[in-house]
C-alpha cells in the first residue's frame, strides 16, 4: 500500500545523518561528558559541537543554549524558571498556545500569579493592540508562540517586538518568551533581532531524535533551575546530558541552518497542492486558519487544518490510516479532555467545523506524489463515510 506521512507537526522522521550520529554516540562516544578521561572529553566535545550548531541556526552565542529533555521542558524552564522580581505577579499569553504553555501558566496561577489570556481572531492571530492594553505595572512575562501547532497561524512577532521594545523604552522590565517549536526549521528565527529573551525549540520536530529540546536564554535573563543536581547546562538543567540525542540534534540543526529558506519554499508549494486538491475534490471541505498563500503574512508553510462538516475528525483519521495516510486531529500533546480542538474554539469556529477538523502537516521529506495520493485518499474516504452516515 502507498503511504503518505502527513503528521510531521507531531514528530518527523529522523534524517539518516541524524541516525548515524546517534548510533556513533551510543556505540563509540559513550562517555559521560562530565568525566575527565578521554571518553568523557570526547562526549563533552560532541555536546559542544551540537550546542554550537543549534546556536548558529538561531544566530546566537553557544553559551546561551541550554539543552533540555524536550521542547515542553524548555518551555517550563522558560516560564517557571524565570525570576519575576519583587513586583512581578502577572503573565500574558494567548488562548491558542501549546498545552505546555497553558498548563504551566495554570499551575503558576494556582501559586498566586495572575494570567491574562489574549483572544485571537478567526484565523488564529493575536491582536497586538490587545497585548498593549493587557500590560500592567506588575507584568513580567509575555509568552506568545511563533507558529500555532494546529492551524499554522504565524503570530506577528515583528509587531509584538515593537510593542515590547516600546514598553522597555519607558522603563518596563518585561521578558518575552516565544514557543518556536513549530517554526524552527521552517521560518527564519533570529531572537536577537526581535529582542526575544527566551525561545524554545525541539529536536524531533526538525528530523532530529525524540527526547531533546533546547532553550535559548538571552544573557542576563534571570533563570533558576527546575532540576537540581550536578549543575550541568550552566547549572540550569542538572542531570547527565543525553549525548546521543544532543549529537543527533546538532546534526539536524546544521542541516536546517543551511536549508530553511529552500525548505520553506518547497513546503509552501506542497501545502498549496494539498489544500487546493482537497478543497477541489471534497465538496464542503473548509480550510481553517490563514489562507494558503506564500505571501499571506500569517500563514505557515507546513500546516493545513481542514474541516469536513458532518464527519468526526477521529473517524477520518483512522479511515485515512487505513489508506496509508497519517494525519492528526490536533496537538499530539494536548491533555484536554473536551472533544475537539480548543484552538479552533478560540478562533470562534462552528462546532461542526471543530468536530470534523483534521490537521495535515508536512516536512521537507514529503513529495508531490505523496500529496497527490493523500488528496485522492481523502476524497475517497470522505465520500465513503458520507454515504455510510447519510451525510
Amino acid at each position: 500500500m502507498q503511504e503518505a506521512y502527513l503528521d510531521n507537526s507531531a514528530t518527523t522522521r529522523p534524517y539518516p545523518e541524524v541516525v548515524q550520529a546517534v548510533l556513533a554516540a551510543m556505540e563509540d562516544n559513550y562517555g559521560n561528558p562530565s568525566s575527565l578521561h578521554r571518553k568523557g572529553v570526547e562526549a563533552g566535545r560532541a555536546v559542544a559541537r551540537a550546542r554550537e550548531a543549534v546556536a548558529v541556526s538561531l544566530g546566537v552565542e553557544a553559551s546561551s543554549i541550554i539543552f533540555t529533555g524536550a521542547g515542553s521542558e524548555a518551555i517550563n524552564l522558560a516560564i517557571k524558571g524565570l525570576q519575576p522580581g519583587r513586583k512581578g505577579r502577572h503573565i500574558i499569553t494567548t488562548a491558542v498556545e501549546h498545552p505546555a504553555v497553558l498548563n504551566t501558566c495554570e499551575q503558576l496561577k494556582e501559586q498566586g500569579l495572575e494570567i491574562s489570556v489574549l483572544p485571537v481572531d478567526t484565523i488564529g492571530l493575536v491582536d497586538t493592540k490587545a497585548l498593549l492594553q493587557a500590560v500592567r505595572e506588575d507584568t513580567f512575562l509575555v509568552s506568545v508562540m511563533y507558529v500555532n501547532n494546529e492551524v499554522g497561524a504565524v503570530q506577528p512577532l515583528a509587531e509584538i517586538s515593537a510593542v515590547i521594545k516600546k514598553l522597555r523604552g519607558v522603563g518596563r522590565k518585561l521578558f518575552w518568551h516565544v514557543d518556536a517549536v513549530q517554526a524552527y526549521g521552517k521560518l527564519p528565527l533570529r531572537p536577537l533581532e526581535l529582542g526575544i529573551d527566551l525561545l524554545s525549540v525541539s529536536a524531533h520536530k526538525v528530523h532530529g531524535p525524540k527526547g531533546v529540546g533546547a532553550l535559548y536564554a538571552a544573557p542576563g535573563t534571570p533563570l533558576k533551575p527546575l532540576v537540581s543536581g550536578g549543575g550541568q547546562e550552566w547549572g540550569l538543567r542538572s542531570g547527565t546530558e543525553n549525548v546521543p540525542g544532543i549529537a543527533g540534534f546538532g546534526v539536524a540543526a546544521g542541516i536546517i541552518a543551511r536549508e530553511t529558506r529552500e525548505a520553506a519554499a518547497k513546503l509552501f508549494a506542497l501545502k498549496k497542492r494539498l489544500v487546493d486538491g482537497v478543497l477541489a475534490a471534497v465538496p464542503g471541505a473548509v480550510l481553517n486558519g490563514p489562507a494558503c498563500r506564500e505571501d499571506e503574512p500569517g500563514c505557515a508553510p507546513h500546516i493545513a487544518n481542514i474541516s469536513f462538516p458532518g464527519l468526526r475528525g477521529e473517524v477520518l483519521l483512522h479511515s485515512l490510516e487505513g489508506q496509508g495516510v497519517y494525519v492528526s486531529t490536533g496537538s499530539a500533546c494536548s491533555s484536554r479532555k473536551k472533544p475537539g480542538s480548543y484552538v479552533l474554539r478560540a478562533m470562534g469556529l462552528d462546532e461542526k467545523l471543530v468536530e470534523g477538523a483534521v490537521r495535515f502537516s508536512l516536512s521537507a521529506l514529503n513529495t508531490a506524489e505523496e500529496i497527490d495520493y493523500a488528496v485522492q485518499a481523502t476524497a475517497k474516504v470522505v465520500k465513503e463515510l458520507r454515504e455510510l452516515y447519510g451525510e
